[in-house]
């Protein structure tokens, strides 16, 4: 196998954005445009990945610190700096010392995020299939060509080069086949096309593309590898283009879901976030018979299952649901690092927000204004209204009242609240970790616990009622 080395040009300003946030650390589904183009790339399996910064290329390098500083790399995430930005032959010039010379060079845009691991092997191999390697380019054929590159050609199909839109004549505008901006070229060809480049143009600028002419020239192969799929290289210039990309990702994640059998209210109304890398595990994976109303937004690993129901503008992310569960409207449920996971049968919202950590049995009721974090709820345990359960173990067919709070925080320190099987606890009631509440016990409303109930017992600690008779309310004071 020829080791392959991968180029990210990511040095551009990005203008038309109006934004001080570099380009590329944009987001798509959740993700920096950036780190999308860099996890399609591992899948490539390169030995170097080498990101070409300039603009903000503080805070682009200091997003990647993480897989910089991987103490297990799959490959070596190198940088390069282009400053000032001279063109893109300018920017791939910068990179070229950090370049061994016995591989194929993969050129990538940092703000085209969504070209396809198959799409890069096959434009890989279509390099490498000529003996001594050959140019190859990445092209699509557009209805509206304007602002892109031209892949010139000549009477039998060969490619002869590429003109840039700001220098093609009228004639060579009317060209719809253009050039991605993705090319694969053998690395002991690229460093002496890239000496000769020159800024000869309109722009003043190095092109990347001059070098198509100078293969021709040589005799080196020149080969577009062309799709269809003009969303894989799509590039994303301001607001708008990242939003319509963005509602383009999401209609095909949408319909992949529906072709399994999830049954979406709207697909243009539905939205998966920090979707997983091509290749790897989905990042919504549903049972049969999932359904999922409007405005929805799945982010990281979630798990539904069998008849899974979720309401209206539902925000999960790292959760497990298991089958037959409802989660109504306006539900919130975040497992962060920890996972949240719902039990069969379970009845979650609406208005309910589940945090790292709850883990709900069976037929378990979460009903609306209900927190619940770091907390076990066994099967049949309820909590219909306006309650908190923080570091909480709750035992099966508890039913815990409007109002009342698991106070677990003694402001330096985290305390566990035990409530045992067939509990009843009152509306209104503060139990004060930790504290343990006996099985089949009840504590009566407006309680404020703060030592163990045993087993079977009632519970109550409120103040003796006083009415005062013929009572009379303040009056305003006249003003003045």
């Amino acid at each position: 196998m020829t080791p392959l080395d991968i180029l990210i040009m990511a040095a551009g300003k990005g203008t038309r954005m109006k934004s001080r946030r570099p380009k590329v650390l944009h987001r798509l589904a959740g993700r920096a445009l950036l780190q999308h183009v860099l996890d399609t790339a591992a899948l490539l399996q390169p030995r170097s990945a080498i990101v070409i910064t300039g603009h903000g290329a503080d805070a682009v390098e200091l997003a990647l610190a993480p897989v910089a500083q991987d103490p297990a790399p799959a490959f070596a995430l190198k940088f390069a700096r282009q400053e000032p930005q001279l063109g893109t032959g300018h920017a791939v010039q910068q990179a070229l010392p950090l370049l061994a010379g016995d591989g194929t060079v993969l050129v990538l845009s940092g703000d085209v995020p969504l070209t396809q691991f198959q799409t890069l092997h096959g434009l890989i191999a279509a390099s490498e299939a000529v003996a001594g390697g050959a140019l190859a380019l990445l092209t699509v054929t557009l209805p509206d060509p304007s602002g892109y590159g031209r892949i010139v050609r000549t009477a039998d199909g060969a490619v002869q080069g590429i003109v840039e839109h700001k220098d093609a004549s009228e004639v060579q505008r009317t060209i719809r086949e253009v050039y991605s901006g993705i090319m694969a070229v053998p690395a002991q060809r690229l460093a002496g096309w890239l000496a000769r480049l020159n800024n000869h143009n309109a722009q003043g600028e190095y092109y990347l593309t001059d070098i198509v002419a100078m293969a021709v020239q040589e005799g080196v192969p020149v080969v577009g590898h062309c799709i269809e799929d003009a969303f894989q290289v799509a590039g994303i210039n301001s607001p708008l283009q990242l939003a319509e990309l963005e509602r383009a990702h999401q209609w095909r994640q949408a319909r992949a879901l529906m072709e399994q059998g999830v049954r979406l209210a709207d697909p243009a109304r539905f939205d998966l976030r920090d979707d997983v890398r091509s290749g790897a595990k989905a990042a919504l994976v549903c049972g049969p018979d999932v359904e999922i109303d409007v405005g929805c937004i799945f982010t990281g690993q979630v798990e539904l299952g069998e008849g899974v129901q979720v309401g209206a503008h539902c925000c999960i992310a790292n959760a497990r649901i298991a089958a037959g569960a409802v989660i109504h409207p306006y539900t919130h449920i975040d497992g962060e690092t920890l996972g949240a996971s719902v039990g069969e049968g379970a009845l979650i919202g609406p208005f309910a927000r589940l945090r790292p950590g709850a883990e709900l049995g069976q037929e378990v009721h979460i009903g609306n204004f209900v927190e619940v974090k770091n907390s076990t709820l066994a099967a049949g345990a309820k909590a219909n209204h306006l309650a908190y359960l923080g570091d909480a173990t709750v035992g099966e067919r508890v039913n815990y009242g409007a109002g009342s709070i698991t106070a677990n925080y003694d402001g330096a320190n985290k305390h566990r609240t035990v409530i045992e099987a067939d509990v009843h606890i009152g509306s209104n009631c503060v139990l004060v970790a930790p504290v343990t509440v006996g099985a089949g016990g009840t504590v009566g409303a407006g309680t404020t616990l703060t030592k163990d109930a045993p087993p079977g017992s009632l519970s109550v600690a409120r103040g003796k009622p006083i009415s005062v008779a013929q009572w009379q309310r303040p009056t305003k004071q006249p003003k003045g």
